[in-house]
C-alpha cells in the first residue's frame, strides 16, 4: 500500500474507531505496552543538548510526495521540508533529511524511523514530518511522542472547468461522469461504496493523485477526488477545485503534526514550541502560500 493511503486509511479507521467506542477516553480499554528496553543511544536519537551541540538534526520525510517532500537535483524541496527547516532553525542547528519509503503501514514507518529503526539498512530521525494526529492511534504506539500540529487536511473535488461550465461536480455527478482517485486512497473507498457501489464504473485508479490531475488537465477524466493540497498542487488553467459537503464520509478532515521519540520529552517540546511559533506570526501559512497551497490551521 502507498503512503499516502496508509496515512489516509489509518485516519478514517482509527478516528471513527474512537468516535464511537472511545467518545469520552479513547484511551480508556488500552492496555499499556512494554516500552523498549536496553536500546542504544545511537539508535533512538539524541538529546537536545546533543543537537545543539552538533549543530544539525535529522528529518524523516517521505520521498517523491509532492508537494509536500522531494528532491531535485538533489535538494530537497516541499511543504514538509520546509517547515522542518523553520523547526531547525528556530532550536538553532542545520535541519538534514532522510527521504524513506513508506512502510506497510504508519506504525511500521513510526517504528523504523524514530523508535528502533529498521532490521536492514535505514536511519532513525529526530523528527518525522507529516504524521496524522489520531487520539486512539497514539495510545497503540507509546513509543512516540504526537505533537506540533501544524495543519489540517481535508478531502476535496477537482474538476474541468469546461465539463462544468455552471455547477459543480458532486459524487452523485460520477454515475454518469468519468472521475479518477489515487488507487486505494480513501477517495476511491468512499466513491466506490458511495450509493451501493453505482459508480464504480466511472473510477479510474491512478498510482498517484498527480497522475489523475494529469490526466484530468488532458480531459480523460472530468474530476478527480483527493486530498486538498495535492490537488491544489496539479491545478491548471483548465481546472479548479471545490469542497462541497460528502454524505456518509466518516472523516474527510484530518489533523497533522510530527513525531519524536519518547525518550526525548524536552525536544518534542522545542519542536513543539517552534511549530506554534511559526503558526502565530504567519511563517507556516507562507510556506503553504510558496507552494501555491491552501493552509487549514490545526485544530490543536
Amino acid at each position: 500500500m502507498d503512503l499516502r493511503n496508509t496515512l489516509l486509511s489509518l485516519v478514517v479507521v482509527g478516528l471513527s474507531f474512537a468516535g464511537q467506542a472511545h467518545a469520552a477516553d479513547p484511551c480508556a480499554d488500552y492496555v499499556p505496552q512494554a516500552k523498549p528496553q536496553n536500546v542504544g543511544r545511537d539508535i533512538v536519537g539524541k538529546e537536545l543538548d546533543q543537537l545543539i551541540e552538533q549543530g544539525h538534526m535529522m528529518f524523516a520525510v517521505y520521498e517523491d510526495y509532492p508537494p509536500y517532500s522531494w528532491e531535485e537535483d538533489g535538494i530537497a524541496k516541499g511543504v514538509d521540508v520546509e517547515i522542518a527547516r523553520i523547526i531547525a532553525d528556530d532550536l538553532g542547528v542545520e535541519a538534514r533529511f532522510n527521504f524513506v519509503a513508506a512502510g506497510e503501514n504508519l506504525e511500521a514507518d513510526l517504528r523504523n524511523n524514530i523508535w528502533k529503526g529498521a532490521l536492514i539498512g535505514g536511519r532513525v530521525a529526530n523528527v518525522m514530518m507529516r504524521i496524522p494526529y489520531d487520539s486512539a492511534f497514539k495510545c497503540r504506539v507509546e513509543q512516540v511522542v504526537f505533537t506540533g500540529q501544524y495543519a489540517g487536511e481535508s478531502i476535496a473535488i477537482a474538476y474541468d472547468k469546461s465539463a462544468y461550465p455552471d455547477e459543480k461536480p458532486v459524487p452523485a455527478y460520477f454515475r454518469f461522469d468519468l472521475v479518477g482517485v489515487e488507487n486505494d486512497s480513501i477517495s476511491d473507498f468512499y466513491l466506490s461504496g458511495f450509493v451501493g457501489g453505482q459508480l464504480r464504473a466511472n473510477i479510474r485508479r491512478h498510482p498517484t493523485t498527480a497522475q489523475a490531475m494529469a490526466a484530468l488537465d488532458s480531459g480523460a477524466v472530468n474530476a478527480v477526488m483527493g486530498p486538498l493540497a495535492e490537488l491544489e498542487h496539479g491545478l491548471t488553467e483548465n481546472t479548479a477545485l471545490h469542497q462541497p459537503p460528502l454524505a456518509g464520509f466518516a472523516v474527510s478532515n484530518w489533523t497533522l503534526g510530527v513525531a519524536v521519540n519518547f525518550r526525548y520529552r524536552p525536544l518534542s517540546y522545542a519542536v513543539d514550541d517552534a511549530i506554534y511559533a511559526a503558526l502565530q506570526d504567519g511563517r507556516i501559512k507562507q510556506v503553504y502560500s510558496k507552494y501555491g497551497l491552501s493552509h487549514i490551521a490545526p485544530e490543536r
